[in-house]
Parts: structure tokens; sequence; C-alpha cells
């Protein structure tokens, strides 16, 4: 557990602060779809969905890319 809690915390690489930065602007536009107050397409709502799963998913995995794993 304390390793994953290392590699969480180490410097991620550029390309993966981009795509984590992505992951959440997609999961933010998708949530604002879903919670809308008026009524929306159900294609929309079921798209929207989707897409805050895969922003989330990518945000995580893009989260745990770290620059160098040092050898024990």
């Amino acid at each position: 557990m304390k390793k994953i809690i290392q590699r969480l915390q180490a410097p991620t690489p550029r390309f993966f602060r981009k795509i984590r930065n992505y992951g959440l602007v997609l999961t933010t536009i998708s949530a604002v779809i879903t919670t809308a107050v008026i009524p929306l397409p159900a294609i929309l709502i079921t798209m929207a969905g989707y897409s805050a799963l895969a922003g989330g998913i990518a945000s995580a995995v893009s989260q745990a890319a770290i620059e160098k794993e040092e050898q024990p």
C-alpha cells in the first residue's frame, strides 16, 4: 500500500498531466450535462455518462504514471 501512495505522489510526466487535465474537463462537462435542469434527450444523457466514465479512468491512469521507477 505504501508503494501505491508513493507512486501517486511522485512527479507525473508532462504528457500524462495533459491527459489527466483533459480527463478532468471531460468528466466535469459530463457531470454538468447529466445534472442539467432542462430536459435533454436520453441519448445525450447516456453519452454523458460514458464520457464521465472515460474521463475518470483517463485521469486515474495518467495520475499513476511516473517519470522513472527506481530499481529496488
